[in-house]
This record gives C-alpha cells, structure tokens and sequence, in this order.
C-alpha cells in the first residue's frame, strides 16, 4: 500500500485541520462513482437468493478511507447509499447498506491511517470484516423481521445464507481493494 510520505490526507487538508477544494472535490468523486456501484452495478451472488444483492460500492469507499482517512472513508460509505431511498430497497435497504460499508471502512482505514503499509492494510481489512459481520447479523435480527414480515425464526434459520453472503461480499470487497489501491494512488498524486 501507500507509504506515510505519500498519503493523501496528509497534503489535503488545510494548516488550520479543515478540508482542500482538491480533497471535497475527490470525495465527491468518490461519492458519484460509489453510487453509480450501488444503483447499476448490483447482482445475486448466491444462486437463487435475489434479495440478497452484491455491488462493488464498498471498494470505492475502502479506497477512499485508504487514501484520504476514516473520515472520507465514513463519507463515501453513507452518502451514496441514500439513493436507495427512491428505490425497492427503501429505508431498511439504506440503512443496511450503510451499516454494512461503514463498519467495514472505518474500522479499516482507521488501523490503516496507523500503519500505512501493506501489513496495516491487511489487518484493517480482517477487522473490518469481522466488525462488518458482526453488526450485519446483528442488524439482520433487527431489520430482516420488520423489512421482510419475517419471524424471528425465519431470520435465525438465515445466519448460515447470511454468514456465506458478507463473507464472499468482504471477500471480494478486501481482495479487489488490495490489488487496485496502489494504482489509483499513484493516480490520485498527481
């Protein structure tokens, strides 16, 4: 990943601690390509579970909390969820989504601003993961009865689909994350 000499949060914000034009700019960059992710990039990944769905949006927001800290990473993780709000998804889709995204950014750009190596990189995004799974079952016991009319039963007889769904999603996400980041750093320097 980046070295400390090259992070972009570091020569993005002002003396006085606040944001760059450059910086506000990028981030809603970031925000635009992540709800272009959300809204037309979204697909089953698990044969015959639709409404279980997988988009990329959650790179986009690693990469930014990578390169320009948590907070960018917890901006780029709500904001372009709020689209969901005009679609089927409606508020229990936001919120999950949200929820899901931020608690696997955070978590990981935070451990990362800390170690900005490779290694930092890695153990942010195993944390994440683990925070990111432990709130979406949480969240799945809370949300998934009154979204889907669901008995509680119902959702607990879910965990195994579910544990398999965030696993492959974070999967994806970390992996995809690791390979790309480097490149669209050195891009994002200049």
């Amino acid at each position: 990943m980046a070295a400390e000499s090259t992070r972009h949060d570091t020569h993005s914000t002002t003396a006085g601690g606040g944001w760059s034009t450059k910086r506000i700019a990028v981030t809603a960059l970031f925000c635009a390509v992540s709800a272009i992710c959300t809204l037309f990039i979204e697909f089953p990944i698990i044969p015959g579970v639709t409404f279980l769905k997988y988009d990329p949006s959650a790179i986009v927001a690693m990469i930014a909390g990578f390169a320009f800290g948590p907070a960018t990473g917890a901006i780029v993780s709500i904001i372009p969820y709020l689209v969901h709000l005009a679609t089927e998804s409606g508020i229990y889709g936001c919120l999950m989504a949200i929820m899901a995204c931020f608690t696997l950014v955070v978590p990981a750009s935070i451990i990362y601003q800390r170690n900005t190596t490779f290694k930092g990189a890695i153990i942010g995004m195993v944390v994440g993961a683990v925070c990111c799974i432990a709130s979406a079952l949480i969240a799945n016991m809370i949300v998934t009865p009154i979204y889907m009319g669901a008995t509680m039963e119902e959702v607990m007889a879910l965990i195994p689909l579910l544990l398999i769904f965030n696993g492959i999603k974070i999967l994806i996400n970390c992996v995809v994350t690791a390979l790309v980041y480097k490149p669209i750093s050195k891009a994002l320097e200049n």
